[in-house]
């Protein structure tokens, strides 16, 4: 009768356990306002943000090559990961859009930075993304089932993978 409980109570504590460190390991974004000026990651630095390529250029250099280094592009905030920050979309002045991760994950963006112009120091390269990988994205997103059901392809897309991310103007 004893062991029973026993075995119940530690049953019951490592649930616990395993249940918190669940929690720990998908923090919230960072909080913040995300102002002019504050940068995630690396700082984007001046020189970088005057050498600003467009993804027109960008779209021409991945017709001949599939990836490229140091590079930096700017745009506005369109999408954020609500649930960790991890991810966002930017949109260019020429109307293009594409999808940035932060370089191994080593940091994460507040939901602010939503509407902001940003400068992303990092690399780029032309990758198919697989119609899994899109619906877990959508469902980060917070789509509807419907939004999400309705992806049946993969998709070519420029993905940048970010170093920095600084706030500007």
């Amino acid at each position: 009768m004893k062991k029973g409980f026993y075995s119940m109570i530690l049953f019951m504590c490592f649930s616990a356990v395993s249940f918190a460190q669940e929690a720990v390991e998908k923090p919230a974004p960072p909080a913040g306002n995300a102002l002019v000026g504050d940068y995630y990651g690396e700082d984007v630095s001046d020189a970088l943000i005057s050498k600003v390529i467009s993804v027109t250029e960008l779209q021409k250099d991945l017709k001949t090559t599939n990836k490229i280094e140091s590079v930096a592009v700017r745009g506005e905030v369109t999408d954020v990961c609500p649930k960790r920050g991890c991810w966002i979309s930017v949109k260019t002045e020429d109307g293009s859009s594409f999808f940035v991760k932060m370089k191994d994950y080593a940091f994460f963006v507040p939901t602010a930075v939503k509407g902001k112009n940003v400068v992303l120091e990092g690399s780029v390269e032309r990758k198919i993304t697989s119609v899994e990988e899109l619906k877990h994205y959508a469902k980060d997103a917070k789509k509807t089932k419907g939004e999400i059901d309705a992806i049946k392809a993969p998709k070519e897309e420029i993905r940048f993978l970010a170093s920095g991310i600084k706030v500007v103007n």
